[in-house]
């Protein structure tokens, strides 16, 4: 049967993902579970804390009637409004429960505002390396992608930026803590980001939407308050999911939050409640809606994410790689010590280490490597990552 010729062309286009699954999947089966460091996945390891579970069973046992019905597309008005008010708490912006909207995890919430956005031909820019997704929400939703490179610290190069922007931009894609390197912009750079967006705004008398992915946002190593982007940009939406924060990655839950402040802001809004609604998602699930309403305070140990953090970073500095310490969510983005990054990564599957090339992030000449998994994986990883150097330093 035929398919899609656009489909075919973006599945042809990932399948580097599919053939590291098959390829994890093929060593684990001829060399045992144990023998085999799979790095290469993004899978959250930590359970949901006890007071999911203890709201859980209360919901599920309460016998009020309704609790799964339909409600209104954007979601339960006191489930917004208990979000609104915690982020409002910690962004110190004004947010109400009407610039919420409650959606199915951070990719529904994306594709969601880029439906509300784009007409067929606009342009979309996303700040590299980047969650390879991307590219395909913005294909989905009739757009065209521009990727704008990086600096020291995979800082976005505000030059390339600024050069990126044209006519047609509709928005520009940011994400942080970032997948895959784990850094956090600074506050400094977000507000750099917001005035070259202004900047250009002005120049080509359009409107640029500063679309900010955070499913990481919770997830932080250092002892800086998180620099929220709201005040940075008038048009500035955050799409994001509790799928890391409260390890929910299943039960697909999440939000979209709008700028209070931004210009009209309630015809987006309706956009964005039609664009759910129509692109199939129709409303968040209705009991997780009611359980993370309660949750809003709550997260993950993150402090075990930290350490394992901390041991892979400083043992792989130890081996010799060149490793940039993430701030926040569970990656490390290492430099390949060839400038082929898939021919490094297949170099590490031979010694049953499994990791990503980082070409597929937007970042050619790295590698990602997750560290959200067991510590007998992380600590049985290194004997492959000092051969696989080794293998290098003796061409």
């Amino acid at each position: 049967m035929a398919i899609s010729d656009a489909v075919r062309g973006q599945m042809e286009g990932a399948s580097w993902i599919r053939k590291m699954f098959e390829e994890g999947i093929r060593l684990t089966a001829e060399h045992g579970a144990e023998n085999v460091f799979d790095l290469s996945l993004g899978n959250p390891l930590l359970e949901p804390p006890q007071e999911f579970r203890d709201q859980l069973l209360k919901l599920a046992q309460d016998e009020a009637t309704g609790t799964h019905r339909y409600m209104p597309n954007p979601g339960f008005p006191d489930v917004r409004a208990a979000v609104a008010e915690n982020l409002a708490r910690e962004s110190g912006v004004p947010l109400q429960g009407s610039d919420i909207i409650m959606t199915g995890g951070a990719s529904s919430s994306l594709n969601t505002i880029l439906r509300s956005l784009l007409d067929p031909g606009d342009e979309v820019v996303i700040l590299t390396p980047f969650f390879v997704e991307y590219v395909y929400y913005v294909s989905h939703n009739n757009g065209v992608h521009k990727l704008v490179g990086f600096t020291d610290g995979f800082m976005p190069d505000m030059d390339d930026l600024a050069a990126k922007l044209s006519p047609r931009t509709k928005a520009v894609i940011m994400n942080s803590p970032n997948n895959p390197t784990g850094v956090i912009y600074p506050e400094s750079v977000i507000t750099e980001i917001g005035k070259r967006l202004g900047e250009a705004e002005q120049r080509f008398g359009s409107e640029i939407a500063l679309i900010t992915d955070e499913p990481y946002r919770k997830l932080i190593y250092t002892d800086e308050d998180y620099p929220f982007v709201f005040k940075h940009h008038p048009r500035t939406i955050v799409a994001t999911s509790h799928s890391k924060d409260l390890g929910l990655a299943g039960e697909r839950i999440g939000y979209i939050a709008i700028n209070p402040d931004y210009p009209d802001k309630g015809e987006m809004l309706d956009a964005m409640v039609f664009a759910l609604r129509t692109l199939g998602f129709v409303n968040a699930p209705a009991l997780m809606q009611r359980v993370v309403a309660l949750l809003q305070d709550v997260t993950v140990d993150v402090s075990e994410y930290r350490k394992k953090r901390d041991f892979i970073h400083s043992a792989l500095t130890d081996i010799g790689y060149d490793v940039v310490l993430p701030g926040g969510a569970f990656y490390l983005f290492p430099k390949s010590p060839i400038e082929d990054d898939v021919k490094f990564v297949q170099m590490l599957q031979e010694k049953m280490v499994l990791v990503v090339p980082g070409s597929g992030f937007g970042g050619p000449g790295y590698f990602r490597l997750s560290f959200c998994v067991p510590d007998r994986v992380l600590e049985g990883s290194l004997d492959g990552f000092k051969a696989a150097l080794a293998e290098v330093r003796a061409l």
